[in-house]
C-alpha cells in the first residue's frame, strides 16, 4: 500500500534535491560561482583610475564623433553643433584640467617628501621599507600616467575640438581661462611632460639620487627574492627600477658613477630587464623596460654595458618551454591539495578542528600560500606572453600564413601565435581555473587554519616572548616600559587559568629557576586576537588614514627585521661558541682552571623553540621564521669559512693548522645547527667558499703552492733529526708581500674573544716550523686532486731549476775542476792530503757564487723533493687508517688466538658469521638498487686494490726527475778503460765531492754554517742527483772527503792547513757521511720498490786482469 505524502513534504523533498551532490566525470574548467559584491562609487576624481578610464572611454569616443560633424564654418547648424560639442565635452575637459592640476600637485607633494627625507639630519636616520615602497608606487603612478597621456591621441583631439568650439561661442572670455586652456593644450601636446617636470624639480633637491637609489635597491631586493604576490606588483617593481634610473641619470647625477660606488647594481637590473623585456602598462598597453635606459642622459657613452637594449628574445616569453615546469608544479601541488581536500571536505574523515595540532594548521597555511603564489605566477606568464606579442607583431616572413594586407592588430594577435603556443595558453588558463576551484572548496579549512595560526603566534608572543623584556623592565625599575608591556599582556593574553600566573618569576624581576618556568599557552580556534591586525584594520576602515597604516606597517617591518637579524646573529654565535667549546681539549680546560683562567661553557638557551616556528603571522603575511633564520645563518656560515680561508691566504704555510681548526669548528657548528634547520651540506658550502665547485682546485690549493714556491722552497731549512723545516737565518730571496688579514668579529672565527685567545695560544705552537702536523692537515684539506696539482707544479719548478740555473752552474764548475785528481796514497798523511785537495780544488773553494746562488737553487730542489716525500708519508698514514676502518665491512678479519686443542678454521668461521651482517657488498646486493650495488662494488674493489698494490707516489716523482737529467754533462763521456772513470773529474759525483769539500771546511766564529743557511735540503738535492745518475757507489769510493776521513782516522793527526783545522773538518765530514748514507739508502729503497720482492740480480762483467810492465816487456 502506497504511503500518503503531503504537499509540504513533497515540496521539502524537492528543495533538498538542490543540496544533493551529483558527482560526475566531467572535468571542471570553470571558476567557482562566487557571488560578486557591487559597490557603486560616483566620485571618479582619480580615486579609482581603472574605473575612470573604463567608464569615460565610451563618452570620449562619442564626443570625438560629434566634434567631427562640423565640416565648415558656413554650415547653417554649426552654432547648434558647437553648443552640443561644448555641452558634451566640457565635463571631460574639466576632468582633463583637474588631471593637469592633480599631476602638478602630486609632483609638488612627491618632491616635498623627497626634500624632507633628503635633509642632512634626516639622512642620518633610516627610511622604512614600507615608506620606500610607497614612494616607489608614487613613481610608478607618474610613469603610467605619463605613458597613458602620450598614447591617448584622442584626448588631444577632443580638447582641440572643444577649444575650437568654445572659442567660436566665446565661452572663454576672461584671460585666466584662456591661459589655463593654453596650459592644458601645452600639457597634452608635450610628450613626457610629467616626467620632465618631475625630473626638473627633483634635480634641484640635494641628495635626491641617494633616496631614489634606496627605492631602486629595495625594488631590486623585492624582485630578486620574489617578495610579491600579484603580477601587477611584480611589474610595478620593474617599472620603478627603470623609471627610477631614468630620473637619477640627469645633469646632476650619473647612475654609472653610482654603480661604480656600488650604490646601485646596474648589472643585476640589466639581467632583470633582459629576462623580462616587456611588461603590461595599463589595459592592453605595454612598455619596453629598455626604453627607460635608452632615453636616459648618459646612455650613449655607456651603451656597451647594457645587454637588455639588444633585440634578442628572452626565454621568459616562450610559453612552450615554460610548460614543463608549470606542469610539474601543477601536478605536485594539486596532488598535495587533493589529499587534504579529500580528507577535509569530500570524505569528512579528517580530524575535528579541536583535534588538530599547530603543525597541521601550519601545513594548511603553507598550502594556501603556495597555491596563491602558483596562481599569480601562471597568470603573470599569460600576461607577459600577451604583452610581448603585442609589442612584437609577426610578418609574412616569420609566419607564412600572415597575408600582406593584414592589419597591425591581426599581426600582433591572430597570426602571432603558433599552434603549440595556443594550446599552451589554453592549458595554463585551464590549470588556473581548475586550481581556483580546488582552493575554493578548501576556503573554510584554510580560513580556520589561518585564524588559528595567527592566534597561536600572538599568544606565544604576548605570554612567552614578552616575559624577558618585562623581567628586565621590573628589575631595572623602568616603570613606563613595565606599564606598556603589562597593558599589552592584559589586552591580548588568554591565560589558561583565566588570569596571569602569580608565581611567574618575571613579575618579580627574577630569573627562571634551573628547571625552567613553563607557561602553557591555550589554543583557541574560534576566535583570535591580533594587536597589529586590529590596529591596521582600524587605521584603514575606521580612521581611514593610509599614513597611519603605513606607520604601523613600517614599525612592524623594522621591529621584525631587527628581531630576525639579532636572533640569527645570536643563534649562530651561540652554536659557534658551543662547537669551539666542544672541540677544546678537556685537559687543557682543567689545567687553565687550576691556574685561575676559567674558560666558560656557553649558558643553555632555548633556541630550539624559536627554530621550530615556521608560520609566524604578521599583518596578514605568513612568515617562515625558520627559513629567514636559515638564510642568514647560511650566509654567516659561508662568511665564516670565507674568513677562515682569507686568514690563511694572508699568512704563511704554518697557519694551515689554524685553518684546519677553523674548518673543524665550522663543521661542528653546521652539525649542531642542522638538527633544527635545513642547511646545504657542509662539503658544498666549503667548496663554494673555497671556489672549488667547478674548478679542479680551490683557493687553499693555490695558496699552498704559492707559499711553497715563493716562501717554503727558498727560505726553509730541513732538519732530519727533528723531521721539521725551520726558517733560514740568512734568507737569499726577497720577502714577498701578502694580503692584509681580513677583520672579523669573534663569532666568525672560534666563537668568542676568550676562545679566540685560547685557540691562538694553541696554534702559536705550530707557527715556527713546518712538520708532520702541517703535512697531515695539507693531505686532509687538499685531497688527492689538490696534492696531484701541487706535485705537478713542483715538478715543473724542479725541472726549470735542474735544466736552467743549476745546469749552467754545473757546466761552469766542471770547467774549473781539475781534469785529473787522483786520491793520494796513505803515506802522505792526512795533513798532506788536505793540502793537496785544497790546492787541487782551489778554484772551486774560491768560487764566489757557490755558497750563495748555487747552493740556494740546490736547496730549493731538495726542499721540493722532501715535501713530496713527507706528503706521501702523511698520506700513507691516512690511507692505513682508512683501510683499518674499512676492514670489518669488507670481511677482512684479524687472525684469532688459538689455544691448545682448538681449531683455527672453526674459530674463524664463528667470527665471520658474527661479523657477516657488517659485510657491505652482500648486504647492498640483497637490499640495494642497481646503482647502489655498482657503487658498493667499485668502492670495495678500490679499497682492496689500494691495500694490495702498495703504489709509491715518490717513486714516480723520482722517475720523472730522472728524465730532467738528460744533458751529457751529468754523466760525462764514456770511460777510456771501458769500465769507469777513476781519476778523471768528468762525472757529477766528482763535482759534488768538490762541493762537499767546500762546505765541510769549518767556518769562523761569527759565520753561518751551511746547515744553518740551507739545511738538509742541499744534501738531499745532491744525493738525489747522484742516485738518479747511478753514481752512488763511485761517489762512496772516490769521494775526496771520505778519503781524507779514512787517512785521518788511521794517523790521528791534527794540524791547521791553510787556516783549516784538520780535526774539526774531519768531524764535519763524518757527520755529513752519515747523512749522505741515510739519504742514499732511502732513495735506493724507493727506486728499487718497483723491482719485485726478491733481491735484484746484479749483472757481472768479466775483465782481463792488468798485466805488469815487467811482464809486458818480456
Amino acid at each position: 500500500m502506497t504511503a500518503q505524502v503531503t504537499l509540504e513534504d513533497a515540496l521539502s523533498n524537492v528543495d533538498l534535491l538542490e543540496e544533493l551532490p551529483l558527482p560526475d566525470q566531467q572535468p571542471c574548467i570553470e571558476p567557482p560561482p562566487s557571488s560578486l559584491l557591487y559597490q557603486p562609487n560616483f566620485n571618479t576624481n582619480f580615486e579609482d583610475r581603472n574605473a575612470f578610464v573604463t567608464g569615460i572611454a565610451r563618452y570620449i569616443e562619442q564626443a570625438t564623433v560629434h566634434s567631427n560633424m562640423v565640416k565648415c564654418n558656413e554650415q547653417p547648424n554649426r552654432v547648434e553643433i558647437y553648443e552640443k560639442t561644448v555641452e558634451v565635452l566640457e565635463p571631460e575637459v574639466t576632468k582633463l584640467m583637474n588631471f593637469m592640476y592633480f599631476q602638478r600637485n602630486a609632483i609638488e607633494r612627491f618632491c616635498g617628501e623627497v626634500k624632507r627625507l633628503c635633509h642632512a639630519e634626516r639622512r642620518k636616520d633610516f627610511v622604512s621599507e614600507a615608506y620606500l615602497i610607497t614612494l616607489g608606487k608614487f613613481i610608478n603612478m607618474f610613469a603610467v600616467l605619463d605613458e597613458l597621456k602620450n598614447m591617448k591621441c584622442s584626448v588631444k583631439n577632443d580638447h582641440s575640438a572643444y577649444k575650437r568650439a568654445a572659442q567660436f561661442l566665446r565661452k572663454m572670455a576672461d584671460p585666466q581661462s584662456i591661459q589655463e586652456s593654453q596650459n592644458l593644450s601645452m600639457f597634452l601636446a608635450n610628450h613626457n611632460k610629467i616626467t620632465q617636470s618631475l625630473q626638473q624639480q627633483l634635480e634641484v633637491i640635494s641628495g635626491y639620487e641617494e633616496l631614489l637609489a634606496d627605492i631602486v635597491n629595495l625594488c631590486v631586493d623585492y624582485y630578486e627574492n620574489k617578495m610579491y604576490l600579484t603580477p601587477s606588483e611584480k611589474h610595478m617593481l620593474l617599472k620603478v627600477m627603470g623609471f627610477g634610473l631614468y630620473l637619477m641619470d640627469g645633469s646632476v647625477s650619473n647612475i654609472y658613477k653610482l654603480d661604480a660606488k656600488k650604490r646601485i647594481n646596474l648589472t643585476k637590473i640589466d639581467k632583470f630587464f633582459k629576462q623580462l623585456q616587456v611588461v603590461p602598462l595599463f589595459g592592453d598597453m605595454q612598455i619596453e623596460l629598455a626604453r627607460y635606459i635608452k632615453t636616459s642622459a648618459h646612455y650613449e657613452e655607456n651603451k656597451s654595458r647594457w645587454t637588455c637594449t639588444s633585440s634578442s628574445s628572452s626565454p621568459q616569453y616562450n610559453i612552450c618551454e615554460q610548460m614543463i615546469q608549470i606542469r610539474e608544479d601543477h601536478m605536485r601541488f594539486i596532488s598535495e591539495l587533493a589529499r587534504y581536500s579529500n580528507s577535509e571536505v569530500v570524505t569528512g574523515s579528517g580530524r575535528q578542528e579541536a583535534q588538530k595540532t599547530d603543525a597541521e594548521y601550519r601545513k594548511l597555511f603553507d598550502l594556501s600560500l603556495q597555491g596563491l603564489q602558483l596562481l599569480s605566477q601562471w597568470s603573470a606568464h599569460v600576461m607577459e606572453v600577451y604583452s610581448w606579442k603585442l609589442v612584437h607583431p609577426t610578418d609574412k616572413y616569420s609566419n607564412k600564413d600572415c597575408p600582406d594586407n593584414a592589419e597591425e592588430y591581426e599581426r600582433a594577435t591572430r597570426y602571432n601565435y603558433t599552434s603549440e603556443e595556443k594550446f599552451a595558453l589554453v592549458e595554463v588558463i585551464a590549470m588556473i581555473k581548475g586550481l581556483q576551484v580546488l582552493m575554493g572548496r578548501m576556503e573554510s579549512v584554510f580560513n580556520h587554519a589561518i585564524r588559528h595560526t595567527i592566534y597561536a603566534a600572538l599568544q606565544d608572543f604576548s605570554q612567552v616572548t614578552l616575559r624577558e623584556p618585562l623581567r628586565q623592565a621590573i628589575k631595572k625599575k623602568k616603570n613606563v616600559i613595565q606599564s606598556v608591556l603589562q597593558a599589552i599582556r592584559k589586552t591580548v593574553c588568554d591565560w589558561e587559568a583565566g588570569h596571569e600566573p602569580f608565581n611567574d618569576p618575571a613579575l618579580r624581576g627574577e630569573k627562571d629557576p634551573k628547571s625552567g618556568f613553563d607557561i602553557k599557552v591555550p589554543r583557541y580556534v574560534l576566535y583570535s586576537l591580533d594587536l597589529y591586525n586590529d590596529s591596521a584594520h582600524y587605521a584603514l576602515t575606521k580612521f581611514k588614514k593610509q599614513f597611519l597604516y603605513d606607520e604601523i606597517e613600517a614599525e612592524v617591518n623594522l621591529c621584525f627585521d631587527q628581531f630576525v637579524y639579532k636572533l640569527a646573529d645570536q643563534i649562530f654565535a651561540y652554536y659557534k661558541i658551543m662547537a669551539g667549546s666542544l672541540l677544546l681539549d678537556k685537559r687543557l680546560r682543567s689545567e687553565c682552571k687550576n691556574q685561575g683562567a676559567t674558560i666558560h661553557l656557553p649558558p643553555s638557551n632555548r633556541y630550539e623553540t624559536l627554530l621550530k616556528q615556521r608560520h609566524v603571522q604578521l599583518l596578514g603575511r605568513s612568515i617562515d621564521l625558520n627559513r629567514l633564520i636559515t638564510q642568514r645563518i647560511s650566509a654567516a656560515m659561508y662568511k665564516s669559512m670565507e674568513l677562515a680561508i682569507g686568514r690563511f691566504e694572508s699568512e704563511d704555510l704554518t697557519s694551515i693548522v689554524e685553518l684546519d681548526g677553523l674548518v673543524e669548528i665550522n663543521k661542528m657548528t653546521h652539525k649542531l645547527l642542522s638538527r633544527y634547520m635545513t642547511l646545504d651540506s657542509f662539503d658544498a658550502m666549503f667548496r663554494e667558499a673555497n671556489h672549488n665547485v667547478s674548478a679542479p682546485y680551490g683557493r687553499i690549493t693555490l695558496h699552498v703552492f704559492w707559499e711553497l714556491n715563493y716562501d717554503f722552497l727558498p727560505n726553509y731549512c730541513y732538519n732530519g733529526s727533528t723531521n721539521r723545516f725551520v726558517r733560514t737565518v740568512l734568507p737569499f730571496s726577497q720577502e714577498f708581500q701578502r694580503d692584509k688579514q681580513p677583520n672579523a668579529q669573534p663569532q666568525y672565527l672560534h666563537g668568542s674573544k676568550a676562545l679566540n685567545l685560547t685557540y691562538s695560544s694553541i696554534y702559536s705552537n705550530y707557527r715556527n716550523f713546518v712538520g708532520p702536523p702541517h703535512f697531515k692537515v695539507i693531505c686532509r684539506l687538499l685531497g688527492y686532486q689538490g696534492i696531484a696539482v701541487v706535485m705537478e707544479e713542483l715538478l715543473k719548478v724542479v725541472k726549470s731549476l735542474l735544466q736552467g740555473t743549476i745546469l749552467q752552474y754545473v757546466k761552469t764548475l766542471m770547467e774549473v775542476m781539475p781534469k785529473i785528481c787522483r786520491l793520494p796514497r796513505h803515506e802522505y798523511g792526512s795533513p798532506g792530503i788536505l793540502e793537496f785537495f785544497h790546492h787541487q780544488l782551489k778554484d772551486i773553494v774560491e768560487y764566489a757564487e757557490l755558497k750563495t746562488v748555487c747552493f740556494q737553487n740546490l736547496r730549493e730542489v731538495g726542499n721540493a723533493v722532501l715535501f713530496c716525500l713527507l706528503i706521501e708519508q702523511s698520506l700513507s698514514l691516512e690511507e692505513v687508517c682508512d683501510l683499518l676502518h674499512a676492514a670489518p665491512f669488507q670481511n677482512i678479519l684479524p687472525r684469532v688466538h688459538v689455544k691448545e686443542g682448538e681449531r683455527l678454521d672453526a674459530k674463524m668461521k664463528r667470527l665471520e658469521s658474527k661479523y657477516a651482517p657488517l659485510h657491505l657488498v652482500p648486504l647492498i646486493e640483497r637490499l640495494g638498487t642497481p646503482q647502489q650495488i655498482a657503487i658498493a662494488r667499485e668502492g670495495d674493489l678500490l679499497t682492496k686494490e689500494r691495500l694490495c698494490c702498495g703504489l709509491s707516489m715518490f717513486e714516480v716523482i723520482l722517475t720523472r726527475i730522472r728524465t730532467f737529467l738528460d744533458d751529457p754533462i751529468w754523466r760525462g763521456p764514456l770511460p777510456s778503460n771501458g769500465v769507469m772513470h777513476v781519476d778523471e773529474c768528468v762525472e757529477f759525483h766528482r763535482l759534488w765531492s768538490a762541493m762537499q769539500f767546500v762546505y765541510c771546511i769549518p767556518v769562523g766564529t761569527h759565520e753561518f754554517t751551511v746547515e744553518q743557511c740551507f739545511g738538509d735540503g742541499l744534501h738531499w738535492a745532491g744525493c738525489m742527483i747522484i742516485v738518479l745518475l747511478g753514481q752512488q757507489r763511485r761517489f762512496d769510493v772516490l769521494d775526496f772527503c771520505y778519503h781524507l776521513l779514512k787517512v785521518q782516522k788511521h794517523d790521528g793527526k791534527d794540524e791547521v792547513i791553510k787556516n783549516v783545522p784538520l780535526k774539526k773538518m774531519v768531524e764535519r765530514i763524518r757527520k755529513f757521511q752519515i747523512l749522505n748514507n741515510e739519504i742514499i739508502t732511502i732513495l735506493d729503497k724507493y727506486m728499487k720498490s718497483g723491482d719485485g720482492e726478491g733481491t735484484p740480480v746484479e749483472h757481472v762483467r768479466c775483465f782481463q786482469p792488468p798485466i805488469h810492465q815487467s811482464l809486458a816487456s818480456n
